[in-house]
């Protein structure tokens, strides 16, 4: 077992950028700390909003051939894209995962960060990456793929945390199982009996649905009620309190 984990990052992927993170924005209460450059080598265009000290991230393809613009297809535009966690030692945890049959897709090196991402096909559902930045422990630490002061960027008036994120199989147990082998994280089972993987900051829970995908993010915010109507507005239906957007369901709750 190697060393603490948290979730650090989640990533959407939408057709066209500008609309859905202006959208996210304007909901949700959240500023854009950053657009990535480095991303363009992928064929993509992204943008970063600090939750609390989670980051919700879009990337949209610009170009034929890449691999957010084959998922889009493939998935329909359902389903969030990637989920990032930090740790102490990204190698060791690849490495762990290799051993389990989770192939390495992709390695960053931007000193000081550190990222390996896992392949989508071994991990089912999304990608799964682990990265590191030296000197930076802290939650509220440098965190180069979020810019150099993305902690500017933090509000708090509107979305207070990202509380959940929600991961849907036709087989939800293996489904958590696996991911729990992968980040290290035993599956236990909620007061309900959905399985599901607690981090120190975040829970995943997985439930039965046709496609293996990640289908919702949860959120804690101020006025349920704001928000929706805010939603409603940008033209998105609101179903209870939650709504669809960039692929996911927003799950809201005070």
């Amino acid at each position: 077992m190697t060393g603490a984990i948290r979730l650090r990052q989640v990533c959407l992927v939408a057709p066209e950028l500008e609309r859905v993170i202006a959208d996210i924005a304007a909901i949700m209460g959240l500023s854009v700390c950053y657009r990535d450059g480095n991303v363009a080598k992928y064929g993509l265009v992204n943008a970063l909003l600090p939750v609390d000290t989670i980051l919700l991230e879009v990337v949209a393809p610009f170009r034929d051939g890449t691999a957010a613009g084959r998922f889009l297809q493939k998935s329909g535009g359902r389903g969030g894209y990637m989920a990032i966690f930090a740790c102490d030692d990204p190698d060791e945890r690849a490495a762990r995962a290799n051993a389990l049959g989770v192939r390495t897709a992709n390695v960053i090196r931007h000193a000081p960060y550190h990222g390996v991402q896992l392949h989508p096909r071994d991990c089912r559902a999304a990608f799964i990456e682990f990265n590191h930045t030296d000197g930076s422990d802290d939650i509220l630490g440098a965190y180069p793929p979020a810019g150099p002061d993305w902690q500017k960027f933090i509000r708090n008036d509107v979305t207070r945390t990202l509380t959940g994120v929600e991961m849907q199989s036709p087989d939800a147990l293996g489904l958590a199982e696996h991911w729990g082998r992968i980040i290290e994280v035993p599956a236990t089972r909620g007061q309900d009996g959905t399985p599901e993987l607690r981090l120190p900051n975040v829970g995943f829970r997985f439930v039965q649905g046709e496609a293996e995908i990640m289908r919702g993010l949860d959120f804690r915010v101020a006025n349920v009620a704001a928000v929706c109507e805010a939603a409603q507005a940008k033209g998105y239906a609101v179903t209870g309190s939650a709504f669809l957007i960039g692929g996911v369901t927003f799950k809201l709750r005070q």
